[in-house]
């Protein structure tokens, strides 16, 4: 398959650096041998300096498609992240368990699906006494620091004492972030995109104003950057390029205005009616600012000596639709919601590689606890995958189990080939955490249709409708089917049942 539509084979690994020679042999290792190996090379990691720093940086409600170095986005927003892919690992199909903002971060920092973290919508927090990332690197001297939106702690009406502001967050709803913290849990509530504030961790204001909201974020992380010492754990955690809800626009930079009115349109938003005529100009001078930031804040590390000794990651919490598939940005089990990007630079990682192997947000907590040589706990559901930078890929579970909320009780499978989706019937908006029954309600072949703009679900299979398939679309339904009902109890689940959908011409 092409890389052309970014769904490239789910067995090949593209590697512009030669680093796969010899991988037939390496493949071969079981993954507890791979798992260990790459513990111990993180133990020693590239500069010998021991344990490695990490910055993670999120950005909320950004596509994958924008990154240039994806091979779809023609307007070159993001020459910092391609830079980032060329020297360290670009991974083509990380998918989000929850696209949604609380759940998909909870799921990002415990490794646990909704039905263990127990956030399954936005608006509940994390429980007191969660293991995250933070909490265990923190047992193996690191500090744990937080800039920005942090959406992890209750909100106003699921706790007893008031919270007007939706803003400041008290120590044990912090997740094991313990140490240097200027955030707000909805920052979308108590900023605006030239003004508002932060809260540090005495829950004192930090307002800011005249500067965009992404600027100022990267201001503060750029003053911690200067004086931290290591090892650390610093999460930069942006609300651009996400909507501002109060107006429910985009806002792009000032600087930006005009710049981006005739915007490259990605196919699924092209075929469908929506908002992105409106909105896309302003999003994608978010996303150009994003990408600024990020390169600051790669400079901030090279002049102080510590880029080698850091692992930097860019992700997303989910996509966005801009309203094609639903009223809303991105609960919905499509490409533009649940795939987002992932690219990592630093040690263990600069390999000019790309990753094709579908991984996700459950992933990420096991990966660097991995790379940082400290085991991963019992209570974590998601795995480390270092092993697949060494392509010891055979027996990597390749396939995402997904979580849908708050539009309706859903659950959906993505794998390299489908995307099977199910939904709770009449569960609406006034939803609740799973069901005992869903009804079929998608299946795309995400290969042959990579915008999803061909439902499949309940299709006969007409030789006009399934020329070029392998399994026919019915029985690829029936295959997934089984394995969606197997990854839900796995997932700790009880066991629930399917309405095959009723077929039609």
């Amino acid at each position: 398959m092409s890389e052309s539509n970014g769904h490239p084979s789910s067995t090949s690994g593209l590697n512009r650096r030669d680093f796969i020679k010899g991988s037939a042999v390496t493949a071969a290792f079981p993954a507890a041998s791979a798992e260990a190996s790459a513990i111990r090379d993180a133990q020693t990691n590239s500069t010998g300096r021991g344990k490695p720093n990490i910055v993670l940086y999120i950005s909320d409600q950004f596509r994958w498609d924008m990154v240039s170095a994806y091979g779809l986005n023609p307007m070159q927003l993001t020459p910092n992240l391609d830079a980032m892919g060329r020297r360290g690992t670009l991974f083509r199909s990380h998918i989000t368990n929850q696209p949604v903002c609380a759940p998909s971060r909870a799921g990002l920092f415990t490794s646990q699906y909704q039905n263990k973290h127990g956030v399954w919508r936005n608006g509940f927090g994390l429980a007191p006494d969660a293991t995250t990332l933070a909490t265990e690197l923190r047992k193996a001297g690191y500090t744990a620091n937080y800039i920005g939106k942090w959406h992890l702690a209750p909100r106003e009406q699921e706790k007893k004492e008031p919270n007007p502001d939706r803003g400041r967050v008290v120590p044990a709803e912090r997740g094991g972030f313990l140490d240097f913290w200027e955030g707000s849990n909805e920052l979308e509530w108590t900023s605006h995109p030239y003004e508002g504030e932060l809260y540090d961790g005495a829950g004192k204001a930090i307002p800011f104003s005249a500067i965009y909201r992404a600027d100022f974020i990267t201001q503060r992380a750029k003053q911690f950057l200067n004086t931290v010492h290591g090892p650390f754990l610093l999460v930069i955690s942006q609300l651009e390029v996400h909507q501002q809800n109060d107006c429910n626009c985009f806002v792009g930079p000032k600087e930006y205005a005009g710049k981006y009115t005739n915007p490259f349109v990605p196919g699924d938003l092209k075929a469908l009616p929506g908002d992105w005529q409106k909105q896309l100009p302003d999003y994608c001078g978010a996303v150009k600012s994003i990408d600024n930031s990020i390169g600051e804040i790669r400079k901030t590390l090279a002049d102080r000596g510590l880029e080698d000794d850091t692992i930097f990651m860019f992700l997303s919490d989910h996509g966005c639709h801009f309203r094609t598939r639903n009223a809303e940005y991105k609960r919905s089990p499509h490409e533009s919601s649940i795939h987002v990007p992932l690219v990592i630079q630093g040690p263990g990682f600069d390999r000019g590689l790309e990753v094709s192997e579908l991984t996700s947000q459950i992933d990420i907590t096991p990966t660097l606890l991995s790379a940082a040589g400290l085991p991963v706990p019992a209570s974590m559901q998601g795995r480390s995958f270092l092993p697949l930078l060494d392509r010891k890929v055979n027996d990597w579970p390749n396939e995402v189990y997904v979580q849908i909320s708050e539009v309706g009780t859903g659950r959906a499978l993505r794998t390299p080939e489908w995307t099977y989706a199910v939904m709770a019937p009449g569960s609406g908006r006034a939803t609740s955490a799973a069901s005992d029954h869903y009804q079929e309600e998608y299946l795309y072949n995400v290969r042959a249709d990579p915008h999803q703009l061909t439902n499949l679900a309940g299709r006969r299979d007409n030789p006009e409708l399934v020329h070029g398939f392998s399994p026919p679309p019915q029985q690829a339904a029936s295959d997934l089917r089984e394995r969606l009902l197997t990854r839900m109890v796995e997932a700790g689940e009880p066991k629930a049942t399917i309405t095959e959908r009723e077929f039609y011409p």
